[in-house]
């Protein structure tokens, strides 16, 4: 009886030690990290999702490289790249809906060959069996220093689009991106203007004046705001419109209200536009 009680007690303690090796895990370093880049472009959200394998004294584009020319590439390593867009985009010319794709990419020596697929899971490799949303070509370009890293980065903003750049090694290849802007902001500002406050209107007036698009327009708007509740920053974008319609007095008397009431919330930078365009205005 005592011999088979002990036995127990033996068995008990061997699960109890074993219990906690059997639930640890060994962490190491991923060879190919995931990364993630949250932006916008224009209006639009832009998200793109992969992993970056390293060169590791490997050769990476070539005929015998890691990446042969002429093959399909993943566009990174391990899960499918995934680029996703919160509206209608333009990627290299090509019209894609709002939603998410994955990259696939065919390298070559002058010309690489870009596939976007309507995203469906993490296995790149059942992608090439199906019809691309969209299909165009780039021409890699040459790099001044080697990136260890593949690396995917956002670049060359501007108010309706950017550059999505692809860089490994010396290759570094731009895929152009082309997002609506305008006819959301001017829908906007229709919409607005049947009962604007007076921040709609500093803000359409802003784009107006900023755009070159109607200066006429975009004075009405900035001069219904400040008759509302005129603001430094509203009375000094009113000066810049007059000044740029070449009514340079009406500009600075509007300045030097801006400039008193930038004087009194204490804001400097206000204050030294201010004065720097009044005497700009005042030069006969």
């Amino acid at each position: 009886m005592m011999r088979k009680v002990l036995f127990s007690f033996l068995v008990l303690g061997s699960i109890m030690m074993c219990q906690p090796m059997a639930n640890a895990q060994i962490q190491t370093p991923a060879p190919s990290p995931t990364a993630e880049m949250k932006t916008r472009v224009g209006l639009t959200d832009v998200t793109l999702v992969y992993s970056r394998p390293s060169m590791k004294g490997r050769t990476i584009f070539a005929a015998d490289g890691l990446v042969p020319f002429g093959s399909v590439w993943r566009t990174g390593a391990n899960s499918a790249t995934k680029l996703s867009f919160s509206d209608d985009v333009k990627l290299g010319g090509q019209a894609l809906k709002a939603g998410s794709y994955a990259l696939l990419t065919k390298p070559g020596a002058n010309e690489w060959t870009v596939m976007l697929f309507p995203y469906e899971s993490t296995n790149w490799a059942g992608y090439p069996e199906k019809t691309p949303a969209a299909t165009f070509t780039v021409k890699p370009e040459k790099l001044g220093n080697r990136v260890e890293s593949f690396t995917m980065d956002i670049n060359n903003y501007s108010n309706d689009g950017a550059h999505i750049d692809l860089m490994w090694d010396m290759t570094k290849v731009s895929l152009p991106l082309s997002v609506e802007v305008d006819g959301k902001v001017m829908a906007a500002i229709d919409r607005m203007m049947a009962g604007p406050s007076a921040n709609d209107l500093y803000a359409a007036a802003s784009y107006m004046h900023d755009t070159g698009k109607d200066l006429n327009k975009a004075l009405e708007y900035i001069q219904k705001a400040n008759a509302m509740s005129p603001q430094f920053w509203t009375l000094r974008r009113e000066s810049l419109i007059l000044a740029d319609m070449g009514k340079k007095t009406d500009a600075i008397n509007v300045a030097k209200k801006s400039l008193e009431m930038a004087e009194k919330a204490k804001n400097d930078d206000y204050v030294r536009m201010n004065k720097a365009s009044i005497a700009e205005w005042s030069k006969k």
